[in-house]
């Protein structure tokens, strides 16, 4: 049978419950603004009924309250930190490509590649239709320059880009290693409360919003698993949950940032060697700080760490490797590996080539050194001279390569597709104007160079054409280290320094000797311009070229821009319904206060008329 008092305890418990319940409404309403928080709820349930042994059999006990939960939903959660992953790369593409396309503009206040390349050639029509006028070849050399100095200045424009992303992956990599390091000092603190067996739910928001920042800038995976009170774990059926849970945090494709109290870091190295010929220098590579490699080159990376990636090294997945087919000892204690590229077709044109000259090359899965290379485009095999210590020995038959494939047209592929089409457009204008005599026999010097990068000079190709008596005679071997065309690039292109000094160098005939009005010269060297046949740059002419590298631009800016607005509306969505589960509503909170108001003047009333009812019983009845 209940004691005397029972009353009084129910309506007690009732008053606790009401007032547990007015202070968690009014938590709510007080973080209203804070981001990241989670409404609050107050778990109950009623209380053990009694045995009372009557015919009424079990009399009620109240209610107990158990605990106060966090209204969250952990789906809309991970569908949120996807979403951000996603919006993350677009957006720092979106961003980027929109500073190369302001690059390659052309508008009437700025002069760009369509308007320079026409006034040189026109200048070249002047050339022909004035032989022997000095002043007009003058003005054609200064729009040839103006040319290289375009070309110049793109290519110190993208390499600032390169850097600036460069920049950007480095302070980026310092963010997660800051959130892993209060993830990690966070899980200790909620266990330390909740092994009491009572939730820490600002810190688990606090953690939360930790996670929403961290997959902006990196796909995250999040797993919480209960640690039990033995070993087993679940698997044991005496096992009970500790209170404390295992928090595990995976970037990158599943490699682990944090577990419970103990957390990785990254780090940057600067590269000793370039990738490719035009990067700039210094890019970084990232690994874990104890070592391992970070995998950010991998299918699942997200976020805006994966956007900067994509821009800094995306090359069209067109990278140097191919097949180990003779590995033999070289000239002095070095060895040197011939590697088979012919299923590469753009690997079999020395024009396309981004190799550096000297740098770091896989065999196998092993890291090697190399001093130069050279190219035999009748075998379609690259040659590579390993540096001294170097011993590839046993490696035949095996993958190599420079770099990695990244599939998307970042600033290498532009860096390349410029690269490309100077080396080409030089050629082009050389290989006509070297057939052209001076008035003592010898051959015209070429009208475009490459400035040297460590020495005064520059290179006017001699290695390109090997019999100095006919210069149509090319040499099928290319070294690195050559005086070739693979030495010229957009950043070093520039025009003959002695024809900008004498003028006369630049020859017009073919025969000194065949008079002024034979301009045949003049005239081949106009038809570069449309002729296919003189120049084909991806299977347009060499005036063309704004518009296929524009198109490229517009491609990849107008997919980053549709798909970041398409990931925002998506984000926007989500968190909404997000928001909708555990955001704070100020009308919900009021109607609350209301009711548990009243909850708690019933509780107290009750209280009010057990009070009168024991004052009846024990000092009016004298029980």
């Amino acid at each position: 049978m209940p004691s005397t008092f029972f009353g009084l305890n129910i309506a007690y418990t009732g008053l606790q419950a009401a007032n547990a319940w007015l202070n968690t409404t009014g938590n709510n309403i007080a973080n209203v603004e804070t981001e990241g928080y989670s409404r609050q709820k107050v778990t109950q349930q009623a209380a053990d009924a009694l045995r009372t042994h009557t015919r009424y059999g079990m009399a009620g006990a109240g209610v107990n309250s158990l605990s106060v939960d966090q209204i969250r939903n952990q789906y809309y959660d991970l569908k949120y930190w996807n979403s951000c992953s996603n919006l993350g790369i677009y957006e720092e593409r979106k961003d980027y490509m929109l500073q190369i396309e302001d690059y390659f503009t052309e508008t009437d206040t700025m002069r760009g590649f369509n308007t320079i390349f026409s006034d040189m050639f026109s200048s070249l029509d002047e050339v022909y239709k004035s032989p022997g006028d000095d002043a007009v070849k003058s003005q054609f050399l200064g729009q040839c320059s103006s040319l290289s100095t375009y070309f110049n200045e793109m290519n110190t424009n993208l390499t600032k880009l390169q850097e600036d992303a460069n920049s950007e992956i480095k302070n980026y990599a310092d963010q997660i290693n800051a959130l892993a390091s209060e993830i990690a000092t966070i899980n200790k603190q909620i266990n330390l409360i909740e092994c009491n067996h009572v939730i820490a739910n600002e810190l688990r928001d606090k953690r939360s919003l930790m996670i929403d920042e961290l997959a902006k800038i990196v796909d995250v995976e999040v797993i919480e698993t209960p640690i039990y009170t033995t070993e087993e774990g679940s698997d044991d059926p005496d096992a009970e949950k500790s209170g404390m849970n295992r928090y595990t945090v995976k970037i990158g494709g599943g490699q682990t940032l944090v577990s419970s109290y103990e957390y990785n870091t990254l780090s940057c190295t600067a590269r000793q060697h370039k990738v490719n010929q035009s990067d700039a220098e210094g890019l970084y590579d990232i690994q874990w700080s104890n070592g391992l490699d970070f995998n950010f080159y991998g299918k699942n990376l997200g976020g805006c760490l994966k956007g900067l990636i994509d821009i800094r090294d995306g090359n069209n997945n067109e990278f140097f490797h191919g097949k180990i087919v003779d590995v033999a000892p070289a000239a002095g204690p070095t060895t040197s590996v011939t590697i088979d590229v012919n299923k590469y077709s753009y690997l079999l044109d020395i024009n396309k080539a981004t190799l550096p000259e000297s740098g770091s090359i896989r065999l196998g899965n092993e890291l090697f050194e190399y001093e130069s290379w050279s190219y035999d485009a009748d075998k379609g095999q690259y040659t590579f001279n390993m540096a001294p210590g170097q011993n590839a020995s046993g490696y035949k038959d095996r993958e190599a390569r420079i770099g990695t494939g990244v599939d998307y047209l970042g600033i290498p592929y532009y860096q390349e597709q410029m690269n490309e089409w100077v080396r080409q457009f030089a050629m082009a204008m050389n290989d006509i104007e070297k057939t052209a005599r001076d008035q003592d026999g010898n051959y015209a010097e070429p009208l475009f160079v490459a400035k040297k990068a460590t020495e005064e000079g520059y290179f006017e190709f001699s290695d390109q054409y090997p019999n100095p008596d006919d210069p149509a005679v090319k040499s099928d071997v290319v070294y690195s280290a050559g005086n070739n065309y693979y030495q010229l690039t957009a950043a070093n292109m520039m025009v003959n320094e002695s024809m900008l000094k004498d003028v006369d160098k630049f020859l017009t005939r073919r025969d000194y000797y065949s008079g002024q009005d034979d301009q045949d010269i003049a005239q081949k060297l106009l038809t570069v311009k449309t002729d296919k046949s003189k120049m084909s740059f991806r299977g347009c002419s060499s005036q063309e070229f704004l518009q296929t590298i524009t198109a490229d631009i517009a491609l990849g800016t107008g997919a980053a821009s549709t798909f970041t607005r398409n990931y925002t509306d998506i984000n926007n969505s989500i968190n909404n319904q997000r928001v909708s589960v555990s955001g704070v509503d100020n009308d919900e909170e009021a109607l609350n206060l209301v009711k548990f108001r009243e909850a708690y003047n019933l509780a107290a009333k009750m209280m009010s008329v057990m009070q009168q009812i024991y004052d009846r019983l024990i000092l009016q009845t004298g029980v």
